[in-house]
């Protein structure tokens, strides 16, 4: 989420709504000074605001996700083919697919999540799943064999960012940096940065490295570039419907993916932000930061790490009333998410669907770690704590 091609620097900034945590707080001098244009265009592109903020509809909570969730009806079909390495069946089928607005629950978080309503039933059919989130050195292997160049590390050009000075045309992506204590959570400028030379290799900016961390998530990659590897691979990325599906494991209405307590028997069950946001992650569940695949257990599918770690880009564009589309057509089967893209914070941002949230999530500011609830993010942009993993269509032999 890191570039985007406009024909003018007005369409570079963001109109964004104003909330409790309002991605509309650049100052006009930030602005107007073309020197941090790309700077504050890119955070701005990359980081999902809140939307919404009044916890009126709380109430349909009950155990087990609310009166609007029906059970989860699995296919029976298994395939009698050994599923591709590294990847898991999912057997599809009809599910209830949304979330409730938390605000008022146990460690529910302040954002209402109001576009993951209405709750609508949804087909999809039977694929295969990568069980974890593509790796550094899965990524490398398609780096070397193809010498594929992610965005970020390709040169922003004067036609995306027609005012800005020269010599702020460079490469890199947008990191997360804490600030040094205790700050206002209005203004996430002031724990993001676009950082020259940050990128998949170097994912804190230059003099960074990922050596040591070949299983980790890779990060800093785009919807461009995740689109690319899948097709290298002879995958795609998943529609919002199957990532959903999927993460549920074939439970129905739970608020995660592993039940309806965050912190079951008192130990934490995905790698998400303990402490205090942004500055000090206590890391409780054993790691600060990002996190190797696999380290938590799986879901019921066998999926790794569907909550937290590292956001998942989804084929989906991002339009925040495409379930209530969806839900006056019955049982949507196999839906693939609206023709084009529009936020109304960021109208002017072309946005695809994230999915489960990274280790950034708190209850303190962003509680997307929830398995109903969406994120979003401007294509060509990315972060270091965005990656994705693939789907391969089932074909009977």
């Amino acid at each position: 989420m890191i570039h985007f091609k406009y024909t003018s620097i007005l369409l570079l900034i963001p109109v964004l709504i104003t909330s409790l945590f309002s991605c509309n707080n650049a100052t006009q001098k930030q602005k107007e000074d073309a020197s941090v244009i790309i700077e504050h265009t890119k955070v701005a592109g990359a980081i999902s605001c809140a939307y919404g903020l009044s916890p009126n509809d709380s109430a349909v909570f009950m155990n087990g996700g609310g009166a609007d969730f029906k059970e989860t009806v699995a296919n029976t079909t298994t395939p009698t083919e050994t599923a591709p390495e590294g990847m898991v069946w999912i057997p599809g089928g009809e599910f209830s697919m949304g979330g409730v607005n938390p605000v008022g629950i146990q460690d529910g978080g302040f954002e209402t999540m109001n576009d993951a309503r209405p709750v609508h039933r949804v087909y999809v059919d039977g694929f295969y799943m990568d069980a974890s989130e593509v790796t550094n050195a899965e990524f490398a292997a398609f780096v070397k064999a193809t010498n594929y160049i992610t965005v970020a590390e390709r040169k922003p050009t004067k036609e995306e960012f027609p005012d800005a000075p020269e010599d702020k045309l460079i490469a890199g992506s947008v990191v997360f940096s804490p600030p040094a204590g205790k700050v206002s959570l209005t203004d996430y400028l002031q724990w993001w940065s676009y950082k020259d030379g940050a990128d998949w290799q170097h994912p804190l900016g230059k003099g960074s490295s990922i050596k040591g961390k070949e299983n980790y998530p890779v990060v800093h990659i785009s919807y461009e570039d995740a689109e690319a590897y899948a097709k290298w691979a002879g995958k795609r990325l998943p529609t919002e419907a199957e990532w959903e599906f999927a993460a549920r494991g074939g439970k129905s209405g739970n608020l995660y993916a592993w039940g309806n307590e965050l912190k079951p028997g008192g130990k934490w069950p995905a790698n998400i932000f303990e402490g205090s946001f942004p500055d000090k992650d206590a890391a409780d569940d054993g790691y600060a930061g990002i996190a190797p695949v696999k380290q938590f257990a799986p879901n019921g599918y066998g999926l790794y790490d569907v909550a937290g770690n590292v956001w998942e880009w989804c084929s989906d564009w991002y339009t925040p009333d495409y379930y209530q589309q969806l839900s006056t057509t019955g049982v949507a089967r196999n839906p693939q998410g609206p023709a084009n893209s529009y936020d109304p914070a960021e109208p002017g941002l072309k946005k695809k669907v994230q999915r489960g949230g990274s280790f950034l999530c708190t209850d303190q500011y962003c509680t997307r770690y929830m398995v109903g609830t969406r994120g979003k993010g401007e294509y060509r942009s990315a972060t270091n704590h965005i990656g994705f993993r693939c789907v391969q269509d089932y074909v009977k032999k």
